[in-house]
């Protein structure tokens, strides 16, 4: 049905894969884009429903193919949802390659821009899309050893409510997830001592029974997004730990405050 059409970019990763799963389960139709081969490929192919297609959103031309793909395929999507996402390089600033510091940028932010502004036209046009996001560590704190990262997440963060204020078609939001057992914390691991504090804090998750937030929460979250709709969510960092998503009363708030879970300095007319 082309009112279910989803892409997801990044099945690859752990979120990418589970959240492609659970949209599967509940019968979308489904693009998965991966960069490069990973385990769960082929349970991911032989799901009905669920089309892969190779793209490194870091080269134009993949993009180009992805966008051909779409088009080719008449998949007026509905919703697009980015799992990408790297922590590395790891270490201080000035401790960096800056041309892997640069890279991470374009990963983790500017190449995931580049996809959602060449994947826009192929929109079902009949209603308003929805665009969702994962942000990350640092919005409110320094996140030491993490810069790129952080100032993509916070550039994301940041882009959505651009969007927002630009696109009235477009119902685009940021899901900040907490933590997520995922591979990702392997790039931690490997930094070792270059991650500082953060190694312990990683170690000790992984370690913990605890496997942090479930990946059906994080689809439910962005379900509650979808259908509380630009009014409510368009434009905002929703934090899937802290914040009540899914009431009423937080969604009446968010009608009535446009500046809440944005980026805003505290105390800015003192």
């Amino acid at each position: 049905m082309e009112m279910n059409n989803i892409i997801i970019l990044g099945v690859n990763a752990d979120i990418g894969m589970n959240i492609c799963k659970l949209f599967q389960r509940d019968k979308f139709n489904i693009i998965g884009t991966f960069r490069k081969d990973f385990d769960g490929y082929d349970e991911l192919k032989n799901l009905d429903g669920v089309q892969l297609i190779r793209c490194d959103i870091t080269k134009p031309d993949d993009i180009s193919r992805l966008t051909e793909f779409v088009r080719n395929q008449s998949f007026n999507w509905t919703t697009l949802f980015s799992s990408i996402g790297t922590s590395e390089p790891i270490g201080r600033f000035f401790d960096l390659n800056f041309n892997e510091w640069e890279q991470s940028i374009s990963i983790n932010m500017t190449s995931q821009l580049r996809a959602i502004h060449s994947l826009y036209p192929f929109r079902n046009p009949s209603k308003t899309a929805n665009i969702a996001l994962l942000a990350g560590g640092g919005t409110n704190n320094p996140f030491r050893c993490y810069s790129a990262y952080c100032v993509s997440k916070i550039g994301l963060i940041k882009m959505c409510e651009l969007i927002d204020d630009e696109a009235e078609d477009i119902n685009i939001f940021i899901v900040g997830p907490g933590f997520v057992k995922t591979k990702t914390h392997l790039e931690t691991i490997k930094a070792g001592e270059k991650a500082e504090n953060n190694l312990a804090r990683v170690k000790a998750f992984l370690d913990n029974t605890d496997d942090g937030t479930k990946f059906e929460d994080i689809y439910q979250c962005l379900l509650w997004g979808n259908s509380a709709g630009r009014k409510v969510v368009g434009g905002r960092n929703i934090s899937l730990v802290h914040d009540k998503w899914g009431t009423k009363a937080l969604e009446n708030a968010l009608v009535s405050d446009k500046d809440m879970y944005k980026l805003r300095r505290f105390r800015n007319n003192f």
